[in-house]
């Protein structure tokens, strides 16, 4: 039997892509050589070529490399979570218009969450979020949900690490401290981030559920402090359901149709 060789270049250069992807943040040629451990010369036009072919961008100083949109939506077309999000998107819509405030959806993926979605709200408050992009589990208003309704075999995996990085003097760094915070987050059914990832503010948090009870996602809202303030809180949990429940009905609906 004939075999065919692979062609190397192209190998490595879905490796930079993995590379990005993995890493939730940009990177610069010498990073992205030395995971590759590849020439930084090679690594450069790799880069480029990517770049030129639109699945990566740099930044102003043309320095960093990160995944592009069209990148994002390649992967997000090839999976669940990309209908997901597009299913989404009106719900999230009319929660923003309603609450003035920026709406996120988010999945599990390994120890993280994950963006799929985003609607940025009207006010003056911007958040450095992309779809594709990464985030903490122990510190977000969705990562606290998606962790809260983890698998136990998962959460008592991810709970033994024992420490958790600091953020702000609000970061949940100790793994007794976060069981006790997942049990709380269990019971009632939102999460708030409390300035607990970045100061000023505030992220609430609901479990979007399948028709069949399954958690799929983690639909947020987050502002300022003065936004999300105590009084608010209530109200807000009630809106976020609302438009979570119509995310969770009409997903399965239309991922059951896709899928037949």
């Amino acid at each position: 039997m004939q075999t065919t060789k692979s062609i190397p270049a192209i190998e490595r250069a879905f490796a930079m892509l993995e590379a990005l992807d993995s890493s939730g943040h940009s990177m610069n040629i010498a990073d992205l050589a030395r995971r590759l451990a590849i020439p930084r010369s090679t690594a450069h036009a790799i880069a480029l070529t990517l770049e030129r072919c639109g699945y990566i961008t740099r930044d102003a100083s043309r320095r960093n490399c990160m995944l592009s949109v069209k990148a994002h939506r390649l992967g997000r077309e090839a999976a669940p979570s990309g209908q997901l999000a597009d299913i989404a998107l009106r719900p999230m819509k009319s929660l923003s218009a309603v609450t003035q405030l920026t709406a996120h959806l988010a999945v599990l993926d390994l120890d993280q969450a994950v963006y799929i979605q985003k609607v940025q709200g009207l006010g003056l408050l911007r958040f450095d979020t992309h779809l594709g992009k990464r985030t903490n589990l122990h510190c977000t208003g969705v990562g606290k949900i998606l962790l809260s309704y983890a698998p136990l075999a998962y959460q008592q995996r991810f709970l033994k690490q024992g420490t958790f990085a600091r953020y702000t003097r609000n970061t949940i760094t100790s793994g007794n401290a976060l069981r006790r915070e997942l049990a709380k987050i269990a019971k009632q059914s939102f999460a708030l981030d409390d300035q607990e990832e970045e100061l000023d503010v505030r992220c609430l948090a609901t479990p979007v559920f399948s028709r069949r009870g399954e958690v799929i996602a983690a639909l947020s809202v987050s502002g300022s402090v003065a936004q999300l303030n105590d009084e608010w809180i209530p109200a807000g949990v009630e809106l976020l359901r609302r438009a979570a429940h119509q995310i969770g009905t009409h997903s399965e609906l239309d991922l059951t149709r896709n899928a037949s």
